[in-house]
């Protein structure tokens, strides 16, 4: 495997500013839990609200999920719309669209007022099949994302270098460099009076009029609010926690020619999911951005999925094999059983808790969109129509519960697996896989991920494995 492992957001960015670990007992109005586009979205609104804010970061500012996407900033989501219509009805995936779009004009906005250079560049979103059996579903879903919204056709010439049977076309959609656009973010907040602590690992938190949180280093923080932030709540509720499951996706990315780079954003499910994109360069080069292999965490093979995933972007894509570099990172992604992010109250009992999860591979329009509706919630502002389609505590339909009923019955067998083996992780004893291209250890159930040495990655565990 020739390359550079690390995420091109996080190399290609300024270091950002020096947010010192928490080293005392605090109070705060809100606290938010995790440094990613969620977080900070949230945290800056509420800084500017005039609320004062205390952002805990386990790591480093969008060095988590955010600074490993793909970067696309799109309103189409896959296949979602009719999926979305045929469920819940037309209404529902009105609302949807409408927070995503929404999310696209915020996100502009924000650049502007703030003068961030987040390589903000307007491409249209394609999600396409090779399939022609296949080609009435792309139809179907352009019907659906029109009368949601979108300005969305169906066409058959992409731009790829390769011939589709069909496509979904949505017009003046985003493609830009996530770290940059939280750097800045984070550096707005901050001039409002908020607070940012990186290296701080929150390990508990205990919800009521007044929120206790836990840090590693013996530290208690008190707020009146609490925002989970962490991709996967860091406490979940046993309501919450059987509608999520995890995701993990490879990316490999290599710098070609100019003429070389399609231009646009696309998606397809065909070959175990493959997305494209482009990023600027300079000098006549574009940066060629492929995505998927989509497998659950720990679950091994990791090495063989870039594999196949850079021999498809070799056979298919011009200019990638003679590139001389390729970096490869990966993402993990929360999704819920309806397919439907989990924004607000984290269950029926809380009022001072609340939780953004569950974006399903489109944090970045979400995780805006969840800042503006979380600061609702917080500060008594109007809140969005598309509030109750997000919220937590939101009845699940039964046509959705086989699957959640199977969800579980994995996550007890992996938990089975780990009493006999011993490698157990540490946030609920699953049975853990150990990742042999990114030398880490993942659990299937919840998504803990840890270092070969035991050090603990990525939540929701918050205890290192003892070696």
């Amino acid at each position: 495997m020739r390359g550079d492992r690390n995420s091109y957001w996080m190399e290609s960015a300024p270091p950002g500013g020096i947010h010192p670990p928490l080293d005392r007992d605090l109070r705060a109005d809100v606290v938010v839990v995790g440094a990613g586009i969620a977080g900070l979205c949230t945290a800056r609104e509420l800084a500017r609200a005039g609320r004062e804010v205390v952002v805990l970061e386990a790591g480093r500012i969008a060095a988590g999920v955010t600074g490993h996407t793909t970067g696309k900033l799109t309103s189409l989501h896959g296949m979602c719309y009719e999926r979305l219509r045929r469920r819940q009805g037309a209404e529902a995936a009105a609302l949807y669209a409408d927070a995503q779009e929404n999310a696209l004009r915020d996100v502009v906005r924000i650049c502007e007022e703030l003068g961030v250079d987040a390589e903000i560049e307007r491409r249209p979103a394609y999600t396409y099949t090779l399939d022609e059996g296949k080609a009435g579903d792309v139809r179907a879903e352009t019907a659906a994302a029109s009368a949601a919204g979108l300005r969305a056709t169906t066409v058959t010439d992409t731009g790829l270098p390769y011939a589709v049977a069909a496509a979904v076309r949505v017009e003046d959609q985003l493609q830009f460099h996530p770290r940059r656009f939280l750097l800045g973010l984070a550096d707005d907040l901050l001039a409002h009076g908020g607070r940012v602590h990186e290296n701080t690992r929150v390990t508990g938190v205990h919800e009521g009029t007044d929120c206790r949180l836990t840090v590693k280093g013996g530290i208690t923080v008190h707020a009146r609010d609490v925002v989970l932030a962490t991709h996967f709540p860091l406490r979940c509720h046993l309501t919450l926690l059987m509608r999520l499951s995890l995701r993990r996706e490879l990316v490999v990315a290599a710098p070609v020619e100019e003429r070389h780079a399609p231009d646009g954003m696309y998606l397809t499910s065909d070959h175990g999911t493959r997305s494209v994109r482009t990023a600027p360069l300079g000098e006549g080069r574009r940066l060629l951005i492929v995505a998927g292999e989509s497998f659950e965490p720990g679950s091994g093979g990791v090495r063989a999925r870039y594999a196949r995933l850079e021999d498809w972007a070799r056979a298919r894509l011009p200019g990638f094999a003679e590139a001389p570099t390729v970096h490869r990172w990966a993402a993990q992604d929360v999704h819920t059983a309806d397919g439907v992010p989990c924004i607000g109250h984290e269950h029926p009992d809380t009022e001072h808790l609340f939780v953004a999860t569950g974006f399903g591979g489109w944090g970045l329009s979400n995780g805006v969109a969840a800042g503006r509706l979380l600061t609702a919630h917080l500060t008594g502002a109007p809140r969005p129509a598309w509030m109750e389609l997000v919220d937590p505590r939101r009845r699940l339909p039964a046509r959705d519960l086989p699957g959640v009923a199977r969800h579980q019955s994995t996550v007890a067998r992996h938990f089975v697996a780990g009493l006999r083996t011993g490698r157990r992780c540490t946030h609920m004893g699953c049975e853990l896989g150990f990742n042999e291209a990114e030398q880490t250890w993942e659990c299937p159930c919840h998504g803990s991920r840890f270092a070969h040495d035991g050090k603990v990655l990525q939540g929701p565990a918050t205890r290192p494995l003892t070696m």
